[in-house]
């Protein structure tokens, strides 16, 4: 069902701050601070901890943004899932170097329902060119997760309320999140995955996933299904490596996904209007109605109008000691994608981008990263999802921050005012001073790992 929310009641989204929610029972932290250290940050709490552990074993921040991203698949594959793609931003000071990696779902060459996988191209990608940990040990935290089973967190206890009837009409999703009533489970109870551990398992390496039996299983089942995803699709995807835009807010450099890709596209007609909104007397005296504005008109130049309730959508950033940060937001064009889950694998598959308005989710995928200089540590990095919302809090916070404000409380980082659906989290710098807020009213996760910690 649609409705309209792209213009909606933007005045009051983001721009009331949102209560912080007492995630104490889930586990653990709302907000952590470094000084300096090593940050994650992300909506569930069970995947944010495993970035946080892969940091503590002396990985860097894309082997923890890596390992967030499969532990998302097996704890909120509502958002995240090997058969979903997304956008990451990678900044490395000691390289000189910021660069994405684009591996959005794409449509199958034949056209059909569901998407054609990008993530595990994409992080595999990324993973070869920045990380400093074997494939096999950022993948392994999902593995286990999977197989010995993980208590539901609070933010996908909310999740699996709100999409009950997507998971019912899949018989693998509903014998994983439906208890014997048909009814979603809830928080704190503990849900195994062994396909999905299986599968986890099999792909020591990418290829595995394109090109071996788990890609047969792909293929099979969505010929059966009526799609057609082949394994010709599968061995052709690629994710690419490219220049991020790089556009001057105040005095910090923000990179954001390129011009050339749809998230690229309205992340910066937001910022560009935000940009002109402050250029005028009016603008830079009340930055709440520039960003307002600045997402209307960004909307309305998309030809943007009405878009699903839920985009199935999800970001998050890390951060290292020695300065390296990652800002992702993946997508399955819909809540649990598709709603289809391959049998004996255990991956949902992504909904096609062609396949309805879901397939706007990509345009909103908003990784962004701002720093002083190349060769400097961010200042910001963080991500906004699951719709034009997300896209707009991360934009007000690069306004605050290069306006010379502090953001280094949940209470200062402003929420979507929808979350789950939109949602943002960042980690956010002040001199030696790190914080990694999630989003003020979500049930998110924030994590500081000490440098040097083992």
């Amino acid at each position: 069902m649609f409705y309209s929310r792209a213009l909606a009641g933007l005045a009051g989204m983001l721009l009331l701050a949102g209560c912080s929610v007492d995630i104490g029972s889930s586990v653990g932290l709302g907000s952590a601070t470094a000084t300096p250290g090593a940050l994650v940050v992300g909506d569930e709490p069970f995947a944010v901890q495993s970035g946080a552990a892969i940091l503590a074993q002396g990985g860097n921040a894309v082997d923890a943004a890596t390992a967030m991203y499969f532990a998302l698949s097996v704890t909120y594959p509502v958002a995240a899932g090997l058969g979903g793609g997304g956008i990451c931003i990678v900044h490395d000071p000691v390289k000189n170097q910021t660069q994405e990696f684009d591996f959005v779902p794409r449509d199958a060459a034949g056209g059909g329902a569901y998407a054609v996988p990008g993530n595990v191209r994409g992080f595999a990608l990324m993973q070869m060119a920045y990380g400093a940990l074997p494939w096999q040990k950022v993948v392994s935290p999902a593995e286990v997760y999977a197989r010995a089973g993980v208590p539901i967190s609070k933010a996908l206890a909310r999740r699996l309320a709100d999409g009950a009837d997507v998971i019912r009409l899949d018989a693998g999703l509903s014998a994983i999140f439906l208890d014997e009533a048909g009814k979603p489970k809830s928080n704190g109870v503990v849900v195994t995955n062994p396909e999905l551990a299986e599968t986890l398992a099999a792909i020591s390496g990418p290829e595995a996933f394109y090109s071996g039996t788990v890609a047969d299983q792909i293929a099979a089942y969505a010929g059966a299904e009526g799609g057609t995803i082949t394994k010709a699709d599968l061995g052709a995807t690629k994710a690419e490596q490219l220049t991020p835009r790089v556009t001057q807010i105040g005095s910090d450099y923000v990179f954001l996904p390129a011009h050339k890709t749809g998230a690229g596209s309205f992340a910066n007609t937001l910022l560009d209007n935000l940009i002109r909104a402050q250029s005028t007397a009016v603008g830079a005296k009340d930055l709440d109605a520039s960003v307002v504005y600045s997402v209307q008109q960004a909307l309305k130049d998309m030809h943007v109008s009405e878009l699903p309730k839920d985009l199935g959508a999800t970001g998050f950033a890390t951060m290292d000691g020695r300065g390296q940060a990652v800002a992702c937001a993946v997508t399955m064009n819909g809540p649990f994608g598709s709603g289809h889950s391959v049998r004996g694998t255990g991956v949902t598959l992504a909904k096609a981008p062609s396949a309805g308005a879901a397939g706007l989710s990509a345009l909103f995928l908003a990784p962004v990263i701002a720093s002083r200089r190349a060769d400097a540590p961010a200042e910001l990095a963080g991500a906004g999802a699951g719709g034009p919302n997300g896209a707009a809090a991360i934009a007000y916070a690069l306004a605050r921050i290069a306006g010379g404000d502090e953001i280094l409380s949940r209470k200062d980082l402003k929420s979507t005012g929808v979350a789950p659906y939109d949602t943002v989290n960042a980690i956010v710098c002040s001199g030696r001073t790190c914080v990694a807020l999630p989003d003020p009213a979500a049930n998110g996760l924030g994590v500081s790992v000490p440098v040097g910690e083992k």
